[in-house]
């Protein structure tokens, strides 16, 4: 079928609903017209454009106002073309308790997560980029509906807010920075929220479950001809399965679109989230098996095999010091995260759009989460402006876009000693930190169509970025004045990141592409007081990481009934930042490895085994096999005044997850009376892993499963179209596993210079929690 027959079928249509229309008044009219407009420009452009690669969980389909709003524009992680990326719909989430985005984004091939400081935050990994990192993310960017969450010191959270609020979430993977910039080296993350179109009402629901745990969430949501907006907001709760963990964090959470005109459009994001959350600590191997769950911490002098403690100053400045469990001390963190952006576009013609963003991201934080409670307000400003052209290149259609952007971070934190006297126990200052973080630059990216099936795509990325903060340490020896050290770090980096890649449109249910992408991350600002004795100094010789990638990639379509992806890569690290535990009470430091080498295997399968027989039956699946290992290291060691190089080239890089699968079985009924009535079980599997750089001591790996059963019909006329219920185990069988392990220093004996093996690294505090044992969840949800 040509492209004038499609428009010209687009067009009857058009009519058609445009008479219909007559009499429903001017807006409904306007709103159906602009939709079969950007039904009639999808459906041609897609004629002259390879489609996205499928994902392996289809979206749900975009709302016209999304379209019209968007469609000019260079997106940032849909249809993204010549790489690997995985869209993770609502469907495969949205009748689950989803108590964290763990929930989501380890449906996508590649994405391994991991339990961060506290029951609700999460680490996320793509390709290993954050598996030594044991809270948020590094190493990758995270947005939402397209607006940075990631401050410009490459720091993004997750429990910012809830899984709830979202329809889709997109997964890049592999380096990108000459498309994401400064710490892109793992890939995008992209989560997208509910649009009002979908919503049309409200929406709200209660979830509850073992440990304390409920959430009440509501969704108000609406379009009209020229804007769509959605408000969601949500207070959740819970006490947490091991001793003296558990949080209550509330989030509001909104998105909107307007039109200002034919060629003006606009969309504001507001986010809003604070949380009060108690942490426990951190155990050593031996103490993991025997007390997993810290039961019996509630006070050191009487506290049971296994149990975890800091040590603090009995006056909170120099002298004695006491052992705490974390319920002693009532370690927590109170932090308040609140982000605003606003986007605007503009047609300077039918092909050719300007798009400005800025976004404001404050993070205030209070966090008396150790020996050394931390107090800081973090505050970003983040700005792009973009051209797209939808053109053509020496008579060839294509897709031409420039960039430029710049952001800024002012850090002011404070780090104090601990006293005994719980959650309000700061003592004496230990250092200040002040400055800030910039980035600047411009990346540009064009995209040829050689052929009707093949390809081309190239793209490159500068980047200024600019470290300058000083910190100041403070020390209190007993019977002298207090000291003072300054340690300032001024460190300018330029990064240059080219990629280019070929996609080709092999036959129509199978495409190809080939890839290589570059990726550049400069260190954090902390990163530089730290020294690998774990005590503050001047560490400012950190350079910035920097891999080339290559990818090789498939994704297969079989109509409706299976959706299928497969790709390779092999990544080159040069100075990749290691950051690990310098021993009890010290803080973590971070060093450069010269080199290092990533590569694996990505497989993700959605199929639909009997459409005829059962329509309703889909089987989903993702694997993911990861060698990542040193070529080039020598860890330095230290044991009192003896220090010693130890070679680990051909190790394997402590915390990344060789192997990991996830595989669920559905059933939900597509039609009928039941329609809606569904369930599904999920199995999920993680190798044994490595946490220390000699490969002395790995946690043993583990399988999980869960079991799910809900109600969600179609909406309709009956009250009970709209009520959605679920129910779900999580972890069936009660399996005990590791759900966080940081990374443990090695060490030697001076006296031979042997170094310690697994027997004496078991007993190295701080590295490990517990994973959530068994536990139901229910919930209910209605629509009005």
């Amino acid at each position: 079928m040509t492209k004038w027959m499609i428009a010209g079928a687009a067009l009857t249509a058009l009519g058609s609903a445009a008479s219909a229309q007559v009499g429903d008044g001017a807006e409904a009219r306007r709103a159906e017209l602009l939709r079969q407009r950007a039904l009639i420009d999808e459906q041609l452009r897609a004629l002259d454009t390879p489609v996205a690669a499928a994902p392996v969980r289809a979206p749900s389909p975009a709302p016209a106002t999304e379209v019209v709003v968007t469609a000019k524009a260079l997106s940032l992680t849909t249809q993204v073309q010549g790489q690997t990326v995985t869209t993770v719909d609502d469907r495969a989430f949205r009748n689950t308790p989803a108590t964290t985005i763990a929930d989501i984004v380890k449906l996508s091939p590649g994405v391994a997560v991991i339990q961060g400081n506290g029951p609700r935050d999460v680490g996320v990994s793509i390709r290993g980029s954050n598996a030594r990192n044991s809270f948020g993310a590094r190493n990758i960017q995270v947005f939402e509906d397209d607006f940075p969450v990631t401050q410009p010191d490459g720091l993004a959270r997750f429990d910012l807010t809830d899984p709830h609020a979202y329809g889709a979430v997109d997964v890049v993977r592999g380096p990108s920075s000459a498309r994401y910039g400064n710490y892109a080296l793992g890939g995008a993350v992209n989560f997208r929220t509910r649009r009002g179109r979908d919503i049309d009402g409200l929406e709200a629901g209660f979830d509850a479950g073992g440990d304390g745990y409920a959430n009440f969430y509501a969704t108000l949501g609406g379009a009209g001809a020229t804007h769509e907006y959605s408000l969601f907001g949500s207070f959740a709760r819970a006490d947490g399965a091991t001793g003296h963990t558990g949080y209550e964090t509330g989030t509001i959470n909104a998105y909107g679109t307007f039109e200002l005109g034919e060629r003006d459009r606009v969309a504001a994001k507001v986010i809003y989230n604070e949380g009060e959350f108690r942490l426990s600590t951190r155990l050593s191997f031996n103490q993991y098996l025997a007390n997993p769950y810290q039961r019996g911490c509630e006070a050191a002098a009487t506290a049971a095999p296994g149990c975890g403690t800091i040590s603090v100053l009995a006056n909170g400045v120099n002298g004695a010091r006491i052992a705490q469990t974390a319920a002693e001390g009532d370690l927590a963190r109170n932090d308040r995260r609140t982000i605003a952006g606003v986007r605007y576009e503009h047609d300077f013609g039918p092909a050719t759009v300007w798009r400005t963003q800025a976004t404001f991201d404050s993070r205030v934080v209070n966090q008396p989460t150790s020996a050394t409670p931390f107090k800081g307000t973090l505050d970003s400003y983040n700005i792009t402006s973009d051209v797209t052209d939808r053109g053509t290149l020496l008579g060839l259609e294509a897709t031409s876009f420039v960039q430029l952007f710049y952001n800024y971070l002012d850090n002011q934190s404070f780090s104090f000693n601990k006293t005994p006297a719980g959650r309000n126990g700061f003592g004496a200052l230990v250092s200040t930190t002040f400055g800030d973080v910039r980035n600047m630059g411009a990346r540009a990216r064009e995209e040829v169509q050689l052929t009707p099936k093949l390809r081309l795509v190239a793209g490159i990325g500068a980047e200024r970025s600019i470290i300058n903060q000083r910190q100041t340490s403070y020390a209190y020896p007993l019977g002298a004045s207090p000291t003072q050290t300054l340690v300032p770090a001024l460190r300018r980096f330029w990064n240059v990141a080219p990629e280019a890649a070929l996609v080709w449109q092999a036959l129509d249910p199978v495409r190809l592409h080939a890839r290589v992408g570059t990726g550049y991350g400069i260190p954090q600002s902390g990163q530089l007081f730290v020294t690998p004795e774990g005590v503050f100094g001047n560490n400012t010789a950190l350079k910035a990481q920097r891999n080339t990638g290559v990818d090789v990639g498939a994704e297969i379509t079989l109509g409706d009934t299976l959706r299928a992806e497969i790709t390779g890569y092999y990544e080159w690290f040069r100075n990749e930042l290691v950051s690990q535990s310098a021993g009890v009470n010290l803080q973590a430091y971070t060093s450069n490895v010269p080199r290092s080498v990533h590569r694996g295997i990505e497989i993700g399968v959605d199929w639909q085994p009997l459409p005829g027989a059962l329509p309703g039956a889909r089987v989903q699946a993702s694997y993911s096999y990861n060698d990542h290992h040193y070529t080039d290291f020598q860890e330095r060691l230290t044991a009192g005044t003896v220090s010693r190089l130890f070679d680990r080239e051909g190790n394997a890089i402590p915390g990344v997850i060789p192997t990991f699968v996830n595989a669920l079985a559905a059933y939900d009924q597509p039609a009928g009376p039941l329609a809606g009535l569904g369930g599904f079980a999920e199995v999920t599997y993680r190798e044994r892993y490595y946490i220390d750089n000699a490969n002395a001591l790995a946690v043993p790996g583990y399988t999980l499963v869960n079991l799910n059963l809900h109600y969600d019909p179609p909406r309709g006329d009956g009250w009970w179209s709209r009520v959605s219920l679920f129910a779900s185990v999580q972890n069936l069988f009660d399996k005990t596993y590791v759900g966080s392990a940081g990374i443990v220093a090695n060490s030697f004996v001076a006296a031979t210079g042997q170094e310690n093996g697994a027997a004496v690294l078991r007993n190295i505090t701080g590295s490990i929690y517990a994973g959530q044992p068994r536990t139901l969840f229910a919930g209910v949800k209605t629509r009005f």
